[in-house]
């Protein structure tokens, strides 16, 4: 992705909003917003949003899974299993 074809100042937007969003919708690359000269938003198609917010949801889980390793949190799995089956037994 080359965000460098991908930046458009603010009156770009007022004037082609349609457009803009038209083309989001099929190039699934974002759009770079700037005022003044510097960027201030990127705008980018639904789909691609929800990919994006569900990948960190992905790299959290995996950030904090790597954590309680590190912290020593974990238990071998067939500890767990026998735990588990036990109790289920037990009812």
């Amino acid at each position: 992705m080359k965000l460098s074809s991908q930046i458009k100042p603010i009156s770009y937007l007022k004037a082609h909003t349609a457009e803009i969003v038209r083309n989001l919708g099929k190039q699934r690359e974002p759009l770079v917003i700037t005022q003044k000269g510097e960027a201030k938003v990127v705008m980018q198609d639904i789909e691609s949003y929800e990919r994006t917010q569900e990948t960190l949801a992905l790299l959290k889980i995996l950030a904090l899974g790597t954590r309680q390793i590190e912290e020593g949190k974990v238990q071998p799995a067939k500890d767990v299993i026998k735990r588990l089956r036990e109790r289920r037994e037990a009812r």
